[in-house]
């Protein structure tokens, strides 16, 4: 009968973190909060928030998921603005505006405002939520789809 090989004792050590590694989240972690820190104490200007301007045009519309892909736009009357079997750009929108509202318990029925700004700015607002989407960050096309909307 052949000897029986033992099996290898398990090394703990194998299953650490690195030393290294744990020094360099606590570099991070230290220069991070001193960041913050000095932006806060030194009453930084925030960045990466759009410039306030006045607004030039509104219009409340109705945003209405029929399924992943379908959305129905609708006036504050309920009369169909237009219906989109396949809404592209809109339906993310609208679903990214369903979730904020069933996660606050808020009507789905509710108007949004779409808001044209003096600085060119077109942002999407839930006045229910405080949601909102700055349709410029879409890019062009997308900007576009809201667009058609407001002329019409």
């Amino acid at each position: 009968m052949p000897p029986e090989i033992a099996p290898k004792p398990h090394d703990s050590h194998d299953d650490m973190i690195p030393k290294g590694l744990l020094r360099a989240i606590g570099v991070l972690l230290v220069v991070s909060i001193a960041l913050v820190s000095y932006a806060v104490l030194t009453g930084r200007e925030h960045v990466g928030q759009p410039k306030a301007a006045a607004v030039i045009e509104e219009r409340q519309i109705i945003l209405v998921g029929l399924d992943a892909q379908a959305v129905k736009v609708l006036n504050t009357d309920g009369t169909v603005l237009v219906d989109l079997p396949h809404g592209g750009f809109i339906t993310v929108i609208q679903n990214g505006l369903q979730r904020a509202r069933k996660l606050r318990g808020v009507d789905q029925m509710k108007p949004v405002r779409l808001v044209r700004y003096e600085n060119g700015r077109l942002s999407i607002i839930d006045p229910e939520t405080g949601w909102t989407a700055e349709l410029h960050a879409f890019g062009d096309d997308n900007r576009a789809a809201f667009e058609r909307l407001m002329a019409m």
